[in-house]
């Protein structure tokens, strides 16, 4: 009986499955099965092994760190590697931040919500419409992917409003002379005058890239836009960064590559290369007025993955991963549009930033074709390469490299997606 059938004896199907795969062992860009396969992953643990599997550096630094103090409890003691990991962080984010560590992106979605609920003294936040904020009932709240992730869990937090996301290629507006069309500004204007006051709002939260929902990279414009909005009506700008965050588009954190600072993010995923650990970073002048007891929780901050979080900056930052990111990210992404002109009634979209990118499989008329999505994922796999869809239609493969993979893997990687569309189109 292999781990799949093992899993699925004692274990309920809520935990919706990629694969059925077994796997061993992770070593920097592959994952070894239960057969001894080896098998080049793509997939990075859902972009939290973004410096691969079994970093060295990570390895080493937890093991240390193990030896001397696995868990002290950051309510009652203070330890070296939760102290460190935070001074970086705030050196890293303008050096006028401060952090509060939590467990998961949830965790610190929910977190960052709280903190500006408890700081403006308003209660309603905006998020957009394709986010993804976590499973929590809070974070699900403000969660509009899939309806999925929301059924039968209403009601939910109230005084969540939506707004639209500029997806380009699917936009049904028309561009007309700006860089977006002018109806994504609209709608959020609109929700002002006819549903919630701007000033009763606390936050807009959002991911600088929407992951879940499509890998879909907004226009610096809009970002512009959104951040004006917010300084206007004094509302706090939360960036969601646990997909995008920790080199996964070539900068440390992706609101670097639109020039807009928010007032709070969040890290989670790859902030400690697969040890459970999120951030929330705020401005100073928020996240003082934030006092003892109004958040908490026992294991965040825990001096193991604190440990494997300092490792992850060290190499992310002087071994020259950020670079790698841009460089192979770049080169990706200009083979994909390779692909694409070979394959244009099949792939309609290449976008993304750094080794955070995306190609979107439709049919005639650019519809959606998240079957034919859901076989190239299939039939990779079983050809050596771990990749995972995502989107609202499901149709939208997404390549999350790890940020040392090779220009070398990364044309093994596309060399086998070449050769499975073009067996799926001889069927």
């Amino acid at each position: 009986m292999n781990l799949y059938e093992r899993c699925m004896r004692v274990m309920p199907p809520i935990a919706k499955r990629a694969t059925t795969m077994g796997v061993v062992k992770g070593e920097g860009c592959y994952l070894i099965d239960e057969n001894g396969r080896k098998v080049l992953d793509f997939a990075s643990g859902v972009a939290v092994c973004n410096i691969g599997h079994n970093h060295p550096k990570v390895v080493s630094a937890a093991k240390k760190q193990i030896d001397l103090l696995i868990h002290g409890g950051h309510n009652v003691v203070y330890y070296e590697s939760y102290v460190k990991l935070a001074e970086k962080l705030v050196q890293l984010s303008g050096g006028d931040t401060m952090v509060y560590f939590s467990n998961s992106g949830a965790e610190a979605n929910e977190g960052a919500i709280k903190l500006a609920k408890y700081v403006t003294k308003r209660q309603a936040v905006i998020a957009f419409r394709g986010s993804f904020h976590g499973r929590t009932l809070g974070t699900i709240s403000l969660t509009s992917s899939n309806s999925a992730y929301r059924k039968n869990y209403e009601a939910l937090l109230p005084s969540i409003y939506f707004t639209e996301y500029p997806n380009l290629y699917r936009t049904p507006y028309k561009k007309g002379d700006g860089p977006y069309p002018k109806e994504y500004r609209e709608c959020l204007e609109r929700l002002f005058e006819t549903l919630i006051d701007p000033h009763c709002v606390a936050a807009i939260i959002m991911e600088p890239i929407q992951g879940e929902g499509g890998y879909i990279v907004p226009p610096v414009e809009f970002m512009h836009y959104i951040r004006e909005i917010c300084d206007k009506y004094n509302i706090m700008l939360i960036f969601d960064e646990i997909q995008t965050g920790m080199g996964r588009t070539g900068k440390l954190f992706a609101y670097e590559n639109f020039g807009v600072r928010p007032d709070v993010f969040t890290l989670a995923k790859s902030i400690a290369s697969g040890f459970p650990l999120s951030a929330i970073i705020g401005r100073k002048k928020y996240m003082e007025k934030w006092p003892a007891g109004a958040h908490g929780g026992t294991f965040g901050g825990n001096p193991v993955a604190c440990a494997a979080g300092l490792a992850t900056l060290d190499v992310l930052i002087n071994d020259g991963m950020l670079d790698n990111a841009v460089k192979t990210g770049q080169y990706m992404k200009n083979k994909l549009s390779t692909l694409q002109k070979k394959y244009p009634a099949v792939i309609g979209d290449v976008r993304g930033i750094g080794l955070m990118l995306a190609i979107e499989i439709v049919q005639k008329d650019a519809i959606p074709d998240a079957v034919l999505a859901a076989k190239i994922k299939e039939k990779t796999l079983e050809k050596g390469l771990l990749l995972l869809l995502c989107g609202t239609y499901h149709n939208v493969i997404r390549f999350i490299a790890p940020t040392i993979v090779t220009k070398k893997e990364i044309d093994f990687a596309l060399d086998i997606l070449d050769k499975t569309i073009a067996e799926e189109l001889q069927k």
